[in-house]
């Protein structure tokens, strides 16, 4: 398949791996941060690690959606289809978060919550169309990549006149969180988060494009490569971000030129700023608190911002204490790290959100790196 088979060609990977390993300095180490959980799960299903150097060390960022989402988000679309009796539609992977006091979206369906797995926010509008008596509400997360198609949905329902349809807003935005991970203490006053450099995200950019990177490679001199998410776009990522620390460079490559522009998808851009605003603060789990890092519904589509019309409150919800996904989240951990990875928290029975996804840094390593902690038992 063009544009697949190519850029999971081993032969090449193990040439790519050899000229990362002779650009290497040994006087120093590398530490890079791919941002993007499809990246991390790239990096763990192709053994991406096991062709690098031990001078390069690859630390997981908070690019999954899932894993960032906030307890209290999660309790607000299990109110609605427990208390309100709406029809909560959302992707697969929120099903299983887990919430407060034991439940999840899926248990809460358990318990007669009308909880409908969709695979997008048009699949969402179509429910409020079959439904007319029912309210609908699309509990909506992403990146910059999903937002769009959120967008085109609340633009559709406003103008057919969907009165039952509305959305619980929990998109979040890339730079900031980017910025938020340069400006903690962990990355700039303790130093225990080395950070050389970033592995920028896939389909992100192709809505946001390059440009908004930049900031990063001026203002904190931490070069960024943009990278597709096949082995071959990674290794070839890294081998560009070895060269920009070697040089003493910090610029924003793109590695991604198959799809990804300076400027972006415009058109994309336009939809989603008719629609949303950016809200002042919203809670990401293992961050806290991160200025203007996520999305609101405008005033003028107020009619089906779901938090408005059915006057919830979000809650602060502490994590599990046993729990280290939002060290991991930060970089901080790894999922090994985790007293429970692998044990009481495995994909079937998740104790935090980092477990939950297949872009999950500890879904991840639960399903193609676990063995590999296993110290190997030598003969007496």
């Amino acid at each position: 398949m063009k544009y697949i088979d190519e850029f999971r060609d081993g032969a090449i990977a193990r040439r790519v791996a050899a000229r990362i390993a002779a650009e290497v300095r040994s006087q120093r180490r590398y530490h890079f941060m791919e941002f993007c959980g499809g990246h991390t799960h790239a990096i763990s299903r192709y053994g991406v690690s096991d062709l690098l150097p031990a001078a390069v060390r690859m630390i997981h960022g908070p690019g999954c959606p899932v894993c960032v989402l906030p307890i209290g988000r999660i309790d607000l679309a299990i109110r609605l289809a427990l208390e309100h009796k709406a029809i909560v539609a959302t992707y697969g992977d929120c099903l299983r978060v887990p919430a407060s006091d034991g439940l999840s979206l899926l248990k809460a369906k358990a318990r007669g919550g009308d909880v409908r797995m969709v695979y997008s926010a048009a699949d969402a509008l179509e429910l409020a169309r079959r439904h007319p008596q029912r309210e609908v509400v699309f509990f909506a997360i992403g990146f910059e990549t999903t937002t769009p198609p959120t967008a085109l949905a609340i633009r559709q329902a406003a103008a057919e006149g969907i009165a039952n349809f509305s959305v619980v807003c929990n998109h979040v935005l890339t730079p900031a969180a980017i910025t938020h991970i340069l400006e903690s203490p962990e990355v700039r006053q303790l130093g225990t988060v080395p950070i050389d450099g970033f592995i920028g995200p896939a389909h992100v950019s192709t809505v946001i494009g390059s440009q908004p990177y930049e900031h990063f490679a001026e203002e904190y001199r931490k070069p960024v490569v943009i990278a597709g998410f096949e082995p071959l776009d990674v290794m070839q990522a890294i081998l560009m971000l070895v060269r920009q620390v070697n040089d003493g460079r910090a610029e924003v490559e793109n590695e991604f030129t198959r799809a990804v522009t300076r400027d972006g998808n415009l058109k994309a851009q336009q939809r989603v700023s008719e629609v949303f605003e950016l809200r002042r603060s919203f809670e990401w789990r293992g961050l806290g608190e991160v200025p203007y890092s996520a999305l609101a519904i405008r005033a003028p589509f107020a009619a089906f911002d779901a938090e408005r019309k059915f006057a919830l409150e979000t809650r602060k919800v502490a994590d599990n204490k046993a729990c280290e996904c939002g060290a991991i989240l930060r970089g901080v951990r790894h999922p090994r790290d985790c007293k429970l990875f692998g044990t009481v928290c495995t994909p079937e029975n998740p104790m935090g959100s980092c477990m939950v996804s297949s872009e999950g840094a500890c879904a991840a390593h639960y399903t193609y790196g676990r063995f590999k902690d296993v110290p190997i038992a030598t003969a007496a």
